[in-house]
């Protein structure tokens, strides 16, 4: 039995905030964003009979308060941050890589608030990702996208939270730096979050 050919099995594939806005070119770029784009373009497109579930999220802000710096403000980068996501903008839009991902569920996070984890989004029938995924009877997650250290790092930590034997794709993320993306596999793996190499998946 080849990969594509493995029965799914209550497993989500979570593929978080893979926007240009946080890829090379964008307006918080991550460098390795386009590359990763890539890599899970093709994983999707060999691994999706293995998921009964994909679902995308995105930062969609409207007006999301102080985690914007607007000028004269410097942005701290750990609480406040350049506009980005700017909702209804080509940059807000999923990734062009992921043009044929055609996910089952898209959940859009952070209008009116930061919104880190996927978990503060809601979808087009204003579910949010944890009914999403009840309602598929989903059990066990695998989270890939931007950043690891970030939206990927909270997405994980409360997937789990809610039971999900959940796993994050390694090679399927990026940090915003290589510190913080060591602190973010470490408090992880603290977590219960398992961490692994798609070709381990």
């Amino acid at each position: 039995m080849t990969s594509t050919d493995t029965p799914a099995t209550g497993r989500a594939l979570i593929v978080v905030d893979v926007q240009p806005t946080f890829c090379e070119g964008g307006e918080l770029a991550v460098e390795g964003g386009n590359a990763v784009a890539e890599a899970i373009a093709v994983f999707a497109a060999e691994r999706r009979a293995g998921y009964d579930l994909v679902v995308t999220t995105q930062d969609w802000h409207v007006d999301p308060g102080h985690h914007f710096a607007t000028a004269p403000e410097v942005p701290d980068f750990v609480d406040t941050w350049p506009p980005h996501g700017l909702a209804g903008t080509p940059n807000a839009e999923l990734h062009p890589a992921l043009a044929d991902l055609a996910p089952d569920a898209s959940v859009k996070k952070g209008e009116y608030q930061a919104a880190y984890s996927g978990f503060e989004g809601v979808d087009g029938e204003g579910r949010s990702l944890a009914q999403v995924l009840q309602e598929a009877g989903v059990s066990s997650a695998d989270v890939v996208g931007i950043a690891e250290s970030h939206c990927v790092r909270a997405t994980a930590l409360d997937a789990h939270a809610l039971g999900l034997a959940t796993r994050v794709l390694t090679d399927l993320t990026v940090p915003v730096s290589a510190e913080l993306g060591e602190a973010a596999r470490i408090e992880l793996a603290a977590a219960g979050v398992e961490l692994v190499r798609s070709t381990e998946a």
